[in-house]
């Protein structure tokens, strides 16, 4: 059965006893025409019923005011791993660095997490994720997370179906695997079937000693299994040799940019085959800033991304006896330039394509190293702003584009009657200034409404892990948001240094200012209950001082409530 369709009917029945739910006289922007127009919506059982100047409500609806305000259709983020943490230690076959962290617990994280990497793309207003490839335990995520109202739409893939095979990845359950000929992509694509994947992906990958065409024919052979089964097929060709190639086997969907000028036949091709192009255009640059120990995590990144993995991009600081480490650093340079020589072929690329009958959407290739679950797609929507796009176009690539990446736009990606309620509320024109997606009122699920904060509910540990995130980025603000106002600060056992959060950031303010070095590694963590005890050392100041320190934090009304630190 159709996914989205299911969707419908679960949300039916989730809010079959529901209240109606209307927004007043909002600034409704069409999504196909760049249009605004004031308008009221009215939402019945997780779908959107009436648009127009003139609407029938029930005596029991719920109202709200849209005064103001702007709506738009939920975002998509048409490319996605959830079985990628976006930490370091999440790409054992680009870095290894298991003898410091396993992958068998990075893989337990990711298990344990996929729920709230999901709220946290919700909480941004992404409606949609397109996971483009992953291990077969993915599908039970699937089936875990699939209520239409309190967690994002997730269409998904099994194991890339691959041209190469990293060593790392020789695992059972393995997210990528290699076929040596036609006859075993066909028997992998029928393997997925059981599972009912949402369409089937390739790695169309060709090293220096092999030729893109050696590999044509295993292309080709998914491609036609893929859609005698009904699924669209996404291939990951970054050349301009085997984009031309996947294009030629029946390919629909481009997962990433072009790395090399395209040329007048590439486009023509696009144009013919109607193939949709996701550019992925910060996660390179991503990998180069990460292991080149450069990566500046965003403000998005401190505040909205589970904090575990954003506190890893800071590990580098104090591994400094890891020789792969050290490498990687002593080659950023040489690499940043070929990336960034890419990346403008990118951006070039994609205004070429903008200019063209051709489907865009925006896609984060989220989980990768740097690139981090719903917080890096602000980032990518700024370089796809830099690339030439306009807000609409951004726009566009952001709802419609990602409900036509797997033939959804009948039942999302615009506001119109009879398509799903998954709808943002924001308090600005994002036409006129596309950062309004970051200043959401309401997120609407099939319905349901949400405020961004109360969709994420962070766990102790996840609010120690962003303070120390943020101070360790000298992050003032950031570093005091998961305070509580009235925070108490003491000497252990029981000696009161300072009450209340004005009092901290005056503390705090000149420190960070003075000790731009400055670096906290976190020894040891206890979880116990609503009680966080932190081992630290820290670093980074002018006298080469090293400080040791516990600190324990106490947690209160998803607040850290007061603090006790105890020095060697």
């Amino acid at each position: 059965m159709n996914k989205i369709f299911t969707l419908l009917l679960l949300a039916l029945s989730l809010s079959a006893q529901a209240a109606q739910l209307v927004i007043d006289d909002v600034n409704v922007i069409d999504v196909h025409t760049g249009k605004i127009n004031k308008q009221s919506v009215v939402i019945d059982n997780g779908k959107i019923t009436q648009v127009g100047g003139k609407i029938k409500a029930a005596k029991d609806a719920k109202h709200v005011d849209g005064s103001g305000k702007w709506l738009i259709p939920g975002l998509v983020d048409s490319h996605i791993h959830l079985f990628q943490s976006g930490g370091l230690y999440t790409r054992p076959d680009v870095i290894d660095l298991s003898k410091i962290k396993s992958y068998d617990s990075e893989k337990q994280w990711l298990k344990d997490n996929a729920g709230d990497l999901l709220k946290r793309y919700l909480s941004a207003g992404i409606t949609t994720v397109i996971d483009v490839g992953g291990p077969l335990a993915n599908f039970e995520i699937d089936k875990k997370f699939d209520d239409p109202t309190q967690y994002p739409n997730l269409m998904l893939t099994g194991p890339l179906i691959s041209t190469y095979q990293p060593k790392a990845f020789e695992i059972d359950d393995s997210p990528i695997i290699k076929v040596n000929d036609e006859a075993q992509a066909i028997a992998l694509v029928q393997k997925q079937l059981p599972y009912k994947p949402d369409f089937i992906k390739i790695w169309y990958i060709a090293l220096k000693d092999q030729s893109a065409q050696d590999s044509y024919g295993i292309v080709k052979a998914t491609i036609d299994e893929s859609h005698k089964h009904g699924l669209k097929v996404a291939v990951h060709a970054t050349e301009l040799e085997t984009a031309k190639l996947a294009i030629k086997a029946g390919a629909d969907i481009l997962v990433h940019s072009v790395k090399e000028p395209i040329d007048d036949e590439f486009v023509a091709m696009m144009v013919e085959n109607k193939v949709v192009y996701i550019p992925t255009l910060i996660v390179h640059h991503k990998y180069v800033e990460a292991l080149g120990q450069t990566i500046k995590p965003s403000q998005a990144d401190l505040a909205l991304a589970n904090p575990i993995p954003v506190g890893t991009m800071m590990d580098p600081k104090h591994l400094t006896d890891v020789s792969v480490l050290k490498r990687y650093a002593d080659y950023q340079p040489k690499w940043a330039a070929r990336i960034q020589k890419e990346d403008d072929f990118r951006a070039a690329n994609l205004k070429r394509l903008s200019g063209q009958p051709v489907t865009i959407a925006t896609g984060t290739d989220a989980g990768n190293i740097g690139t981090m679950h719903a917080s890096s797609y602000y980032d990518e929507l700024d370089h796809m702003q830099q690339a030439g796009l306009s807000n609409l176009a951004i726009l566009q690539a952001s709802t419609i584009n990602g409900a036509k990446v797997l033939g959804k736009e009948d039942s999302l990606g615009s506001i119109e009657s009879g398509k799903m309620a998954d709808l943002v509320l924001l308090n600005s024109n994002p036409l006129k200034d596309i950062g309004a997606l970051k200043n959401i009122e309401y997120v609407i699920k099939g319905g349901a409404l949400h405020t961004p904060a109360s969709l994420i509910v962070p766990t102790p540990e996840q609010l120690a892990q962003q303070q120390l995130n943020a101070y360790n980025m000298r992050d003032l603000e950031a570093f005091l948001a998961p305070y509580a106002d009235d925070v108490e600060v003491y000497k252990f056992p029981n000696t009161l240094n300072y009450k209340g959060k004005d009092k901290m950031r005056r503390t705090y303010k000149g420190m960070f200012e003075r000790v731009t070095d400055l670096h906290c590694e976190l020894i040891k963590r206890i979880v116990f209950g609503d009680t966080i005890i932190d081992q630290e050392r820290v670093t980074g100041f002018a006298d080469g001082e090293i400080i040791e320190a516990t600190a324990i934090y106490k947690i209160k009304n998803n607040k850290i409530s007061k603090v006790y630190f105890l020095r060697k």
